[in-house]
C-alpha cells in the first residue's frame, strides 16, 4: 500500500512523493497523522543550511516532521494494545535507553540519540502516516484536540526553558524573540505568575496576546532582567542577554544562530551568571499537555493557517497561504490534498 509523504529530495526542494505505508514493527505502533507543524528546523534542512548536513548526520532524502499530533491505529508484537484509538504526540529524541545517560534520565542528550524528522533513519510526520516506538509515546489529555496536541512539541521546550530560569511568582523575566517558542515561553511564565517582557521586531502580534511589554531594542527599559531567556536567531543576541541579565541570576539560551554566536565569559564569571542550553522537549511534554489540557496556556491563537502536504513547499519557502492570521506556526494536514495558490508575504517560523 501506498501513502503521500513529504520529502526533501535536495536542498531547495521537496516533493509529495508516493511512500509505502509504514507497518508496526517490534515494539512501535502506526499513527494516523493529524496535524504536523513546520518549524525552522524543516526550514534549514530544506534550504540546507542545518549543520546536521554537514556533519553527515542528515542527508537526502529526508522525510521531515517532529511537531506533530495523531491518532494510533496499529501496534506492532510487544506494544499495550490499550494505545489503539488513542490521540498521541511523541517524543522527537529517540534514544538507546541503555547507556550511562540514559540510564539517569538524560536520554535527549544520548550518544545514540536520533531524531525522528530531522536524523537519518527515522521518517518524520509530515506525512498519512507514522511509524513510531511505543516506548515514547505521550498520550494526550481528552480536552487537547490535534490542533494544539501538534503544540505540544514546541510547548515542551519552552516549558523547559522556563523552568530552567529559575523564576518564581512576582519576579521578572524578559524574553529575546517573538516566534512559536518565545510566545510560548512568556504564556508559560505569566502562567505561572512571572512578569514577562519580551523583545523583538514583530511586536503586534505578541500585544495581542496581551503582552503590553514588548520591546524593540531602543525601547528596552533599564529594569533589572531576573532572568533572560535567548529564543532568538540573532548571533547578537547571546552576548546581549549576558549583559543585560541580573548578576547572579540566569540566561537560558534555547534558539539557534545560522552563524556562531560571541559570549564574554569574563561577563559570566564577574557576574556569576549561569548559562543554561535547553536542547529537546522530552522532559517538558507532559507537563505543557497538561497546562494545555487545563487551560492555563493557549497556544491555539499562534496558528496561522492549517495547510495541506502541497502547500508545505511553498511555506518552507517562505510564502505566506492567503487568509493566513498573524500567528508564527503552520499546522498541516496531510489528508488535505487540494493546494492553493501563496502570496508573496514572508512567513514566520
Amino acid at each position: 500500500m501506498i501513502m503521500r509523504a513529504l520529502v526533501f529530495t535536495g536542498p531547495g526542494r521537496a516533493e509529495v512523493l508516493p511512500v509505502p505505508v509504514p507497518v508496526a514493527g517490534d515494539g512501535q505502533v502506526v499513527v494516523d497523522v493529524e496535524r504536523a507543524g513546520v518549524c525552522g528546523t524543516d526550514v534549514e534542512l530544506f534550504t540546507g543550511e542545518m549543520s546536521y548536513l554537514a556533519s553527515g548526520r542528515s542527508s537526502y532524502p529526508l522525510r521531515p516532521g517532529h511537531e506533530w499530533a495523531g491518532v494510533v491505529t496499529a501496534a506492532g508484537p510487544g506494544v499495550d494494545p490499550s494505545w489503539l484509538g488513542r490521540r498521541v504526540t511523541g517524543d522527537t529524541m529517540i534514544a538507546c535507553g541503555t547507556c550511562r545517560r540514559c540510564l539517569a534520565g538524560r536520554h535527549h542528550v544520548c550518544a545514540a540519540m536520533r531524531e525522528i524528522g530531522i536524523a537519518d533513519g527515522l521518517p518524520g510526520a509530515l506525512a498519512e502516516k507514522l511509524a513510531f516506538p511505543a516506548r515514547y509515546l505521550h498520550a494526550l489529555p481528552d480536552a487537547v484536540d490535534a490542533t494544539v496536541g501538534a503544540l505540544v512539541e514546541p510547548g515542551g521546550n519552552a516549558q523547559r526553558a522556563v523552568a530552567a530560569a529559575g523564576l518564581v511568582p512576582g519576579e521578572r523575566l524578559l524574553v529575546l524573540g517573538t516566534g512559536t517558542i518565545g510566545l510560548l515561553a512568556a504564556m508559560i511564565a505569566r502562567a505561572r505568575g512571572i512578569e514577562v517582557h519580551l523583545l523583538g521586531q514583530h511586536l503586534g502580534f505578541a500585544r495581542s496576546l496581551g503582552f503590553d511589554r514588548a520591546w524593540t531594542l531602543p525601547e528596552l527599559p533599564d529594569l533589572a532582567w531576573d532572568a533572560v531567556v535567548d529564543a532568538s536567531n540573532a548571533p547578537s543576541l547571546p552576548g546581549l542577554a549576558v549583559r543585560l541579565v541580573e548578576p547572579g541570576r540566569r540566561v537560558v539560551y534555547i534558539g539557534l544562530a545560522g552563524t556562531p554566536s560571541t559570549v564574554d565569559t569574563r561577563e559570566l564569571v564577574l557576574k556569576d551568571v549561569t548559562a543554561v542550553g535547553i536542547l529537546g522537549a522530552s522532559a517538558g511534554l507532559e507537563d505543557v499537555a497538561g497546562a494545555y489540557a487545563r487551560r492555563l496556556v493557549d497556544p491555539e491563537p499562534l496558528v496561522a493557517a492549517v495547510v495541506g502536504l502541497d502547500e508545505v513547499a511553498g511555506v518552507l519557502a517562505g510564502r505566506r497561504p492567503p487568509g493566513a492570521g498573524d500567528g508564527p506556526k503552520i499546522l498541516v494536514d496531510p489528508t488535505r490534498q487540494r493546494p492553493s495558490r501563496f502570496t508573496q508575504s514572508q512567513a514566520r517560523m
